[in-house]
């Protein structure tokens, strides 16, 4: 039984300085977030924080190191996906529009992600964790997927794009595997409940990312 609480406050704060301190080795963290996650993730909300890269901050530098190889090696994610726009119905240019938006820009969408990921876990387990604490959590899993979709862009890169639905099926695997090694419990309680919140969690991120693309694109043509 946890007896730290994250506030809001302390989760946010991690944004001040996500991109200037490096308060614990980011070695540890990421050997502890793929080999036993469940540990990192009780020890931090526990408060034991000092020998873990903070969530957000490891977040942002995933983030970035995705960017970096990105350029490096001139992958183009977005090559067969994006759809040019002709002469038709408004709404229907807006809406192609809305959908070439949000996958050009699809990485600024990612903190939707944390959100709806923390928000779903919280629906989850609403026993176990406060929803800032779930916040801390989801930064923390979802790096996790940004170096997961790091190394599978070298497949996508050098096989061919139907390697790319891959990184989001590990991340899946990955996800229910950190549930289960946080939660314990019953192994097939908590893959079926895992599985479902994760599939909610992604379709709600992708929904409110295409509605916010929509509203922007709607805006740049007012």
């Amino acid at each position: 039984m946890h007896v730290y609480k994250i506030t809001f406050a302390e989760t946010f704060q991690d944004l001040a300085d996500a991109l200037f301190a490096v308060n614990a080795p980011l070695l540890i963290t990421i050997k502890e977030l793929i080999v036993r996650p469940g540990g990192l993730l009780r020890n931090y909300l526990n408060g034991q924080r000092r020998r873990y890269y903070r969530p957000v901050s490891f977040f942002i530098l995933t983030t970035v190191l995705y960017i970096i190889v990105r350029s490096l090696i001139g992958f183009d994610p977005f090559r067969n996906a994006l759809i040019v726009v002709e002469e038709g119905p408004l709404e229907g240019n807006l809406l192609t529009e809305a959908r070439n938006y949000m996958i050009f820009n699809i990485n600024n969408f990612l903190f939707i992600f944390v959100f709806t990921l923390a928000v779903f876990s919280k629906l989850f387990y609403f026993r176990s964790y406060s929803l800032a604490e779930f916040l801390a959590i989801s930064f923390y899993l979802l790096g996790v997927y940004t170096l997961l979709v790091t190394c599978n862009m070298f497949l996508v890169q050098y096989i061919g794009d139907n390697m790319q639905p891959l990184g989001i099926l590990i991340m899946l695997i990955y996800f229910v595997y950190a549930m289960y090694s946080l939660f314990k419990g019953s192994y097939l309680l908590v893959i079926l409940k895992s599985s479902v919140l994760f599939v909610l969690a992604f379709l709600s991120y992708a929904i409110t990312s295409f509605g916010v693309s929509y509203v922007i694109v709607l805006l740049k043509q007012s």
